[in-house]
C-alpha cells in the first residue's frame, strides 16, 4: 500500500493524519483515504474530481502531471505528499 502524507498547512483546516491506502493510480489512492476522510475530499479535489488549483501532489518526490483524472501509476510502496502549493509575494 501506498504511504500517503499530507503537510500541516493542509492538517490546519481538515484532520488528515498519514495513513496507508491500496490503489494502482493517485485517484484510487486517494479515493481510497477520502472514503475514511470525506470531508478532506472539498479540500483537495475540486467537484469534478481534478486537482483544486493551489494543490500539489508528489509521488515518490515528482509532482503529478495528470492533475484532471489522477491517472498517474502508483507503485504498492510509494509515498504520497499532498499539500497545499502557496503563492504571492
Amino acid at each position: 500500500m501506498a504511504d500517503v502524507v499530507f503537510t500541516p498547512n493542509l492538517q490546519r483546516h481538515v484532520e488528515c493524519p498519514r495513513r496507508e491506502a491500496a490503489g494502482a493510480t493517485v485517484r484510487e489512492v486517494l479515493d481510497a483515504v477520502f472514503a475514511d476522510n470525506p470531508r478532506l475530499r472539498g479540500y483537495v479535489v475540486d467537484e469534478r474530481g481534478a486537482l483544486r488549483k493551489h494543490m500539489s501532489v508528489f509521488i515518490d518526490g515528482r509532482q503529478i502531471s495528470d492533475r484532471e483524472r489522477l491517472s498517474d501509476p502508483v507503485e504498492s510502496r510509494s509515498e504520497i505528499y499532498v499539500m497545499q502549493a502557496l503563492s504571492g509575494g
